[in-house]
């Protein structure tokens, strides 16, 4: 199972980031993910966590076969529905890109 580096890998990971990728892991078993704290790039933002280091925003990428013939849609509320307690009180914005792995060849 491939994690891909992300920026937040270079500095120490926040506990909010850890839940994410542990969740993650364990929800969809990806072939290839990343996640990227960008709450640093949001600082003084109305919507900027004060808590949890700051951990409010992220940008996710995830390959999985678990997203094979979903809608993104279908996808996106898969995502949700696994990280509902962090979205719910902690995490302020979220991007996503959700593929399948045929889809993550073809493009790739």
């Amino acid at each position: 199972m491939g994690d891909s580096i992300s920026a937040s890998d270079q500095v120490e990971i926040g506990p909010i980031e850890r839940i994410l990728r542990d969740k993650i892991v364990t929800g969809f078993s990806p072939s290839r993910y990343s996640i990227v704290n960008d709450s640093p790039a949001h600082a003084g933002h109305a919507g900027a966590a004060s808590g949890a280091k700051g951990e409010s925003h992220f940008s996710i990428s995830i390959v999985s076969s678990r997203f094979s013939g979903m809608t993104r849609l279908q996808r996106n509320r898969l995502v949700h529905e696994l990280l509902a307690a962090e979205l719910r009180e902690h995490v302020h914005a979220l991007t996503l890109t959700l593929q399948s792995p045929e889809e993550d060849m073809r493009d790739g």
